[in-house]
């Protein structure tokens, strides 16, 4: 397969979506994006020679790739059937997905664009939106071998870890497995804090604890400056993204039939977060827990 292109379309420049169109523009590729009311404010972009445009269908007749990179399934649907972008895509088009998704809902939607001789790939991402500004994501990728390698330059300008998972949909089913068991260590974490708080035990010594022994890793440190001090730039996820993350691996798991009794209960946790302040960021489901011993 052989793609030759610099025309390059992003459709969602929300907290991640900004540093991934930021860093394909620094890489030299000609960029496109939806002007939406979600971005983040684009005048860097613009500053470097993006092109703002309102219009979903003309982003599609433009663009050789096309990222989405919006909220989930409803978001992406939404963009390619009720906007009109697949109507608008041409054979030998390519349209990357980088949203976390329902994969059932990921392969309809990959069998309609192959239906046009359009290929398809889903590459949703994981780290923050820090490492996505700094062009350092990592992407999981469900496509054919071919079509991975051929847009695997473009991946790179914004993405430092880049893993091909498997055909199709694969992308999805394993970010959502990934998001299982880092949201669950995230949980776990947040509801022992909480427990150590309310006995009285001191944030460091929680911290030394943990840290030396099986609390250790990439949540525990994303997690340990707001004990120590409050600070959520290292977490930045609301908790209204990991309720919906965590429904989407409690649907994956029931379409398989896979068992999923943890996913269940910790669905239900996120919850119940996410209902008392759904923009309020990972860390700060501590504070809830604490609070709600305190009645």
């Amino acid at each position: 397969m052989t793609i030759v292109t610099k025309k390059i379309a992003v459709i969602g420049v929300g907290h991640m979506g900004h540093g991934i169109a930021f860093n394909i523009l620094k890489s030299g590729f000609d960029l496109m994006f939806l002007d939406h009311p979600g971005n983040q404010p684009v005048d860097d972009l613009l500053d470097m020679g993006a092109t703002a445009q309102k219009d979903v269908k003309a982003l599609g007749y433009w663009a050789d790739i096309i990222i989405l990179c919006v909220t989930g399934s409803p978001q992406v649907e939404d963009v390619l059937y009720q906007q009109g972008l697949l109507d608008s895509l041409t054979p030998a088009k390519v349209l990357i997905d980088c949203s976390t998704a329902i994969p059932s809902s990921t392969l309809r939607i990959a069998k309609d664009v192959h239906a046009k001789g359009v290929s398809f790939m889903d590459a949703p991402m994981t780290r923050t939106p820090k490492e996505a500004a700094q062009g350092r994501l990592n992407l999981i990728v469900g496509a054919p071998v071919d079509l991975f390698e051929t847009v695997k330059p473009l991946l790179q300008s914004f993405a430092e870890n880049i893993t091909h998972a498997g055909e199709v949909g694969a992308g999805h089913q394993m970010k959502l497995i990934h998001n299982f068991v880092s949201l669950g260590f995230a949980g776990i974490f947040s509801e022992a804090a909480a427990s150590a708080k309310v006995a009285g035990i001191k944030p460091e010594v929680f911290l030394e604890i943990l840290g030396k022994g099986g609390g250790a890793g990439v949540v525990f440190d994303r997690l340990q400056p707001y004990l120590l001090s409050g600070d959520v730039s290292g977490f930045q996820f609301s908790l209204s993204n990991a309720r919906k993350d965590l429904s989407y691996y409690d649907t994956m798991a029931t379409e398989s039939g896979a068992k999923h009794d943890l996913a269940s209960a910790m669905r239900k946790f996120y919850e119940d977060g996410a209902n008392q302040d759904e923009a309020a960021p990972m860390p700060q489901i501590i504070d809830m827990l604490i609070k709600a011993a305190a009645k």
